[in-house]
């Protein structure tokens, strides 16, 4: 974790709080501005203890398809940087939010190519974090410094690839979480957990900082996986992108996304009984 944040951070603050974290994620503008408003206070009535909002770019190289088509979706639909700060304006949750964007979206925000007005703006509209998955840590200085100045965590992501020397950088610059990807490739839904989370997962042990789990988690069983395979959250997206994109009303959609929270929730809850289970189970009886 970045050595200038000693004091715990909003985000930091309600994965502890309220483990095991669920951290949901849509797009915003999908399928317009006034529905994702209705679509966040959702989730966070759901449970949702976390919230990620992704601003539209054109390149979502991180992204499979169903977040791709919400993107689409978004951008057809006339969504902008201050559309979005303006939506956050009016946003009423429990749960702190962040925005997940490429980099070019945070640095042409201002007249001049700098990363500092966005995240003023950021900061000014009540977000607590940024994440950026086209960024490297390496090059991530001055994005860095200025969440550092307006008290804003800057959460990376680490793949199943990522270890020796830049595995240290990247845990170093990290704040608030470490977006720990579940598989390598795009992220979409999946019918299953990859073994490369629990490897993940015992690789990041040693580092004081929480770890959430996403890229392919959908179903409450997931969820619970992964919270007794030793992670703090489960960060969810296209399953909840999913339901918006089958519904036919905004209301439907709106009901869904809360089952679904809550759903989820509650999943990451039995991960840590079933981590309980395991630590008091008796010894088996000798014959």
């Amino acid at each position: 974790m970045s050595d200038e944040t000693s004091i715990e951070s909003d985000i930091e603050a309600a994965i502890r709080e309220n483990h095991p974290a669920l951290i949901t994620y849509i797009t915003a503008g999908d399928p317009s501005l006034e529905d994702t408003k209705e679509y966040v206070e959702a989730l966070d009535r759901g449970g949702s203890d976390l919230i990620e909002l992704g601003l539209p770019f054109s390149e979502p190289i991180a992204e499979g398809p169903t977040i791709q088509a919400a993107i689409n979706r978004a951008l057809d639909a006339g969504t902008t940087p201050q559309g979005f700060f303006e939506l956050v304006d009016d946003i009423e949750t429990e749960a702190p939010l962040l925005v997940m964007t490429y980099y070019n979206m945070i640095l042409q925000y201002g007249s001049e190519p700098d990363v500092k007005p966005f995240v003023e703006r950021a900061a000014e509209a009540g977000l607590s974090g940024i994440i950026v998955p086209d960024l490297p840590a390496e090059e991530s200085e001055p994005l860095r410094a200025a969440c550092d100045d307006h008290g804003l965590d800057l959460v990376f992501i680490v793949a199943p690839t990522t270890e020796g020397e830049r595995l240290e950088t990247i845990m170093s610059q990290v704040s608030g979480f470490a977006y720990v990807q579940a598989r390598l490739g795009t992220t979409g839904a999946r019918a299953n957990v990859s073994g490369a989370t629990h490897d993940s997962l015992a690789r990041l042990s040693e580092y004081d900082v929480p770890k959430a789990v996403g890229f392919g988690v959908s179903e409450g069983d997931h969820a619970a996986e992964i919270i007794e395979a030793g992670a703090d959250g489960v960060i969810v997206g296209s399953a909840l992108i999913d339901l918006i994109a089958s519904s036919d009303d905004p209301s439907d959609a709106i009901d869904a996304l809360e089952a679904k929270a809550a759903e989820l929730k509650r999943g990451a809850r039995r991960g840590t009984e079933n981590e309980a289970d395991e630590e008091v189970a008796p010894e088996p009886e000798q014959p």
